[in-house]
């Protein structure tokens, strides 16, 4: 990281701009296994619920309490707490604002995916790296995945041949997938709709699977599932306007915030200070994004990507079918078998520890990759285990964050590029849905290389 602002002999210091949920991976990484090496010294948040929050979990953990800050007064943050790296996990839409501030104040950044929201962002934050020399990193914590790195090391070694083409699906669940449409991610000039703030995870994967670049997109898609015209019309009638005023317990698209002390101090107890619903229906009013959408983008060197996402599917999890010159990889991926209620009206949290014969039993929780050359049978490539969230790829992610990459002939370590090559085809995306027109990337100007 460039500079010498925070690089003391003893740790670097950093400070988190966002201390909602995105935040806890980074502050329980520095406060545990990454202690020795990075200091947390400062909170950048409006919301004084959620820093006490994180204060209580700083105490807990026996180390100086972090300063607090409003984001206007990021730039003072980072001079008077000499600030080394921002770690940045606020909402989607401040990206740009914070490291062009962060990076213009001499500290590097950190940044959870995705880059930004826009084309406009996207330009902000490339001048501001180009301008101060800073470093940027972006958390794509599933290229670390074993799942994930043991299909870029099949397709990498030559085994399947040139790539021609990718089909990508991947399927959100009534949990998860719901979740998206109470929160502010609801507002695609918020989070860019799903195309930008979810998908770019997965066209990042692509990337960086294939080792290309995406050259033209077409994009369609809408809101089907989720929204109050689609519950009016499967006759969904006289819903509450959040889940943490419920009387009854019948209704597992309810989020009650009651439920779960930690979202309940992040954000129920909070709202008084800013206003923010965490749990509004999902069959309400106001959403802007899409809860079902198909991507078709060619790449430079001629493959071309299929993709499609559902936000309301029973189960959760992605495959992936690779075609090359020499044959076929296939990934797939079960994250969650189902999504269950319980006899109280909740959801169960983790339906992988209800019996086989209650979850049917077809759909085992697990992960495969198999490999079939053209004039031979299918071959079953082992996947090691991982322990730990997004397959294994957290810890691992972390570990390069904080005490530097080591060489990775992968290159799993993602910078800007990386960042802006991601976003661009959620972006282009978006603009496809808007013109019902394909998208050349290299019309947004954005230097992807």
């Amino acid at each position: 990281m460039g500079g010498s602002r925070g690089e003391g002999p003893g740790r670097r210091r950093y400070a988190v701009v966002g201390t909602g949920h995105r935040a806890q991976m980074y502050v329980d990484a520095l406060l545990g296994p990454h202690a020795e090496v990075g200091e947390l010294v400062a909170w950048c948040e409006p919301n004084p619920a959620r820093m006490d929050f994180y204060d209580d979990v700083v105490r807990a953990a026996g180390a100086p309490l972090p300063a607090r800050y409003a984001p206007e007064d990021l730039d003072k943050m980072i001079d008077v707490e000499q600030v080394g790296t921002v770690i940045v996990t606020s909402p989607d839409h401040t990206h740009a604002e914070v490291v062009v501030r962060a990076m213009d104040a001499g500290a590097d950044v950190v940044l959870e995916k995705p880059l930004t929201t826009d084309v406009a962002g996207c330009r902000r934050i490339i001048d501001a790296v180009e301008r101060t020399g800073r470093s940027l990193v972006l958390t794509f914590n599933y290229r670390y995945s074993p799942r994930n790195t043991a299909l870029k090391e099949v397709i990498a070694s030559g085994e399947i041949g040139d790539v021609t083409s990718v089909h990508f699906e991947w399927v959100l669940d009534t949990m998860h997938g719901a979740d998206y449409f109470r929160r502010w991610h609801r507002r695609k000039d918020l989070s860019g709709g799903l195309l930008v703030h979810k998908a770019s995870h997965h066209f990042d994967l692509v990337n960086w699977w294939i080792g290309d670049l995406p050259s033209r997109v077409y994009a369609s898609g809408s809101l089907q599932f989720y929204g109050a015209s689609n519950a009016r019309r499967r006759g969904l009638i006289r819903r509450p306007a959040r889940g943490s005023n419920r009387t009854t317990r019948n209704d597992p698209f309810l989020l009650d915030l009651r439920d779960d002390e930690r979202l309940k101090r992040l954000y129920l107890d909070a709202e008084q200070h800013d206003g923010y619903l965490r749990d509004r229906d999902v069959f309400t009013s106001g959403i802007t994004i899409e809860d079902n959408l198909s991507v078709v983008v060619d790449y430079a060197r001629g493959a071309t990507l299929t993709y499609s996402l559902n936000a309301h599917s029973p189960w959760e999890g992605y495959r992936v079918s690779v075609n090359g010159t020499a044959g076929r990889a296939e990934l797939e991926v079960v994250e969650r078998e189902a999504v269950l209620v319980g006899k109280d009206g909740r959801v169960v949290v983790d339906p992988s520890a209800v019996t086989d014969a209650a979850a049917g039993g077809a759909r085992p929780r697990g992960e495969r990759l198999v490999v079939q050359k053209h004039w031979a049978t299918a071959e079953e490539v082992e996947i090691p285990a991982g322990e730990g969230a997004h397959g294994g790829g957290d810890e691992k992610m972390l570990r390069d964050l904080f005490r530097g990459a080591e060489q990775d002939p992968l290159g799993r370590a993602a910078g800007l590029l990386d960042g802006v090559r991601s976003v661009v085809v959620g972006v282009a995306g978006n603009v496809s849905l808007e013109t019902g027109l394909p998208v050349r990337t290299a019309d947004l100007r954005l230097g992807l290389g």
